[in-house]
């Protein structure tokens, strides 16, 4: 989890970037008003859909998140959780990192961060059902979130 706190914390201050930017090795992106990253990730299932490998992918990444987003809590306090399939309905343009996390995973737990017009995001997500696992990490402007 070291690893994934100095990302977390890079990216919370790290500046936006002005155009849209690919995975890096780290496999963080971004592009106007947030950061993208897979802190963790498990094995693809192209090979082996079986339910006993895909549980304890799952575990394993749901696990990852749950300690994550503890220590996250313990600095600014509990998330609230944002369901993201309104995004999947909406007519117009969605914008970042909503976008990519609503075609990933079905909540995200958000943390403000105080002092500041940014959120912090974790949501699991997969993309399709042969592909890896993944814990993600979203940075965001708060102007994109939802009124509470």
């Amino acid at each position: 989890m070291p690893n994934e706190l100095s990302v977390v914390d890079r990216l919370s201050v790290l500046p936006f970037p002005a155009g849209r930017t690919r995975p890096s090795e780290e496999d963080v992106w971004g592009g106007p008003g947030h950061h993208l990253a897979v802190l963790r990730e498990s094995r693809d299932f192209w090979d082996s859909r079986d339910e006993e490998i895909v549980e304890a992918a799952e575990q394993e990444i749901e696990s990852a998140r749950t300690a994550l987003a503890a220590r996250l809590t313990g600095r600014w306090g509990a998330p609230h959780a944002i369901e993201l399939w309104p995004y999947l309905e909406t007519d117009g343009p969605v914008p970042e990192p909503m976008s990519f996390l609503s075609c990933m995973a079905g909540s995200v737990q958000v943390w403000r961060l105080p002092a500041t017009d940014r959120w912090i995001g974790l949501a699991v997500g997969q993309a399709d059902p042969e592909w890896p696992i993944q814990l993600l990490l979203a940075v965001g402007e708060t102007t994109v979130l939802p009124e509470n």
